[in-house]
């Protein structure tokens, strides 16, 4: 069935997945503050790329500014904006949403309970995206970096309600999601989301502090310890808070959190090490971000890591070192380079 639904947020992931819903038969209409990627889909529709046919999609896009062109009567609501922007989109769209409708946080990091806060948990759905890297480089043309989630026996989406129930809604954005690539409904929206939280904490600020791509900061021996601290430090906090963390990083979070040991170590180091080096030179979002002079999800990312080991008690010096090195970086302060790996660590104590 055609759904009606409105997307805050025309960047990588909103232009990618409401261009495929758009595709699909949906009536998808895409609200975003950027004027030429606007102009550019309203002229030429969306170029979606990928491990997949290249298609173009045509939904209907407006600025900001024309939001009064809008109706009160889409189905969902997708929130698709960076982290520090979750309160004021959640705000703005939430008029156009009819009263049985619901939004969904179609984002990275911790912004669930920001989106229930403003319009209440009873309508509010978590969509965690794992395993999937994709990017807007220019206005109108959206590519996706890495094979399908089915081709790896993966589910990319998982829809889940913020108090662990699988309701009819949650299966059915599940199925809607479905032709993109595996999809289901979870029961354990939190330790989905940590795990997902876990794997971007410890690879896209590698990315966005070296300018490297994902194989290059895997193929140098800091780059792989800096990324299993984080990863300990991650495990350890989430394990602590009682989550059911799902593996990340193909690893259980039980082994991550005892990668101080030496034969521990020695063996996630090993499987991390790539066997090319130049296989993919793919930039996460927040090395995105960098690329494009934008502020990063630093402080939702690992800055959430540190907040949360604070509360547990739980140290988290090398998630606080990589904040610190991309406040940095951000404030224009130091420019992206290798070498800020080997900085990073030496200010976390581990060199």
């Amino acid at each position: 069935m055609s759904m009606k639904l409105l997307f805050i947020g025309a960047g990588a992931i909103g232009s990618y997945v409401g261009g495929w819903l758009s595709k699909e038969g949906h009536d998808v209409t895409i609200v975003d503050p950027w004027p030429e990627q606007v102009e550019k889909v309203r002229a030429d529709g969306i170029e979606v790329k990928g491990p997949h046919d290249t298609f173009t999609a045509h939904p209907a896009v407006y600025h900001i500014h024309e939001a009064q062109l809008l109706q009160a009567d889409y189905d969902i609501g997708f929130i698709a904006m960076k982290s520090q922007d979750t309160a004021w989109a959640t705000h703005f769209i939430r008029r156009f949403v009819k009263p049985e409708g619901y939004f969904v946080s179609a984002q990275n990091c911790w912004n669930d309970p920001v989106i229930a806060g403003i319009v209440g948990q009873e309508r509010a759905v978590g969509l965690i995206m794992s395993g999937i890297s994709v990017a807007l480089w220019e206005p109108g043309v959206v590519e996706r970096g890495v094979a399908s989630g089915r081709s790896r026996g993966h589910n990319v989406f998982r829809a889940g309600e913020h108090d662990g129930t699988i309701t009819p809604r949650v299966e059915a954005l599940a199925e809607m999601l479905a032709p993109i690539d595996g999809s289901e409904a979870t029961g354990n929206l939190w330790g989905q989301r940590w795990s997902k939280l876990s794997q971007n904490s410890m690879g896209n600020p590698l990315h966005g502090m070296s300018g490297l791509g994902g194989s290059e900061v895997s193929s140098m021996r800091e780059g792989r310890l800096l990324a299993i601290n984080i990863a300990r430090e991650c495990a350890t906090v989430g394990i602590t808070l009682g989550y059911d963390i799902p593996d990340f990083g193909s690893q259980p979070a039980e082994r991550w959190a005892a990668s101080d040991q030496g034969d521990v170590f020695e063996a996630l180091d090993a499987a991390m090490t790539p066997d090319n080096p130049n296989a993919s030179p793919w930039r996460a979002s927040l090395a995105q971000d960098v690329h494009k002079g934008r502020r990063t999800e630093i402080d939702y990312m690992n800055g959430y890591i540190v907040e949360c080991g604070r509360e547990a008690g739980i140290p988290t010096p090398v998630n606080a070192a990589v904040v610190d090195m991309i406040h940095a970086i951000d404030n224009r302060e130091i420019a992206p380079g290798p070498s800020n790996i080997a900085t990073t660590l030496k200010n976390a104590g581990l060199a």
